[in-house]
């Protein structure tokens, strides 16, 4: 039996006690906001509705039962998946606006992924030393790549670095951050 015959599995019937297992199970492999968990639970409750010919909305409460458990109990933390998210995206070389961005369509409040996503001049000078570097540009660029000096700002403008910035970052030296590759 090949795989494209393979029968498909018949999702289970939503009840509390599913949907607060399947939460569990979610937050075992994954951190997440509260919104990303309302999200994943929804799409559970979605298909297995869509299959045992339900309303989806009969269970809307339920859900938000289930979350609301998770994030008393300490399981779920938008400030602490926040930081730690715009920590790791910082440490990718993304700059403010794009980790705002990020955790925004994570289900973050625009507020706290703002507050999240400052750092300073000093981190956001940091990270955008470590997109150019990432993506070999300025004082990275490749010997046998042509120089277009605005073509690599514009690189680093769209990546959501001030062009101050990434003129400054463009125009310097590769050794000061001391992490050559």
């Amino acid at each position: 039996m090949d795989a494209a015959a393979k029968p498909r599995r018949v999702p289970r019937r939503i009840s509390a006690d599913y949907l607060q297992r399947a939460a569990m199970y979610y937050l075992e492999r994954y951190s997440a906001p509260a919104e990303q968990l309302r999200r994943v639970l929804q799409r559970k409750i979605v298909a297995s509705c869509r299959h045992h010919e339900q309303d989806p909305a009969a269970f809307a409460g339920m859900r938000d039962t289930v979350v609301a458990r998770c994030v008393a109990s300490g399981l779920v933390d938008d400030t602490r998946f926040a930081e730690a998210r715009a920590a790791s995206l910082r440490r990718k070389g993304q700059s403010g606006r794009a980790v705002a961005a990020k955790l925004a369509a994570k289900g973050i409040a625009r507020d706290l992924a703002a507050r999240s996503a400052e750092g300073g001049e000093d981190v956001e000078l940091a990270a955008a030393r470590i997109a150019a570097r990432r993506k070999r540009l300025g004082p990275w660029r490749r010997p046998d790549r042509p120089f277009d000096r605005q073509k690599e700002i514009a690189a680093l403008a769209r990546a959501g670095f001030a062009p101050a910035l990434a003129r400054a970052v463009i125009d310097g030296e590769a050794e000061p951050d001391g992490l050559e590759a």
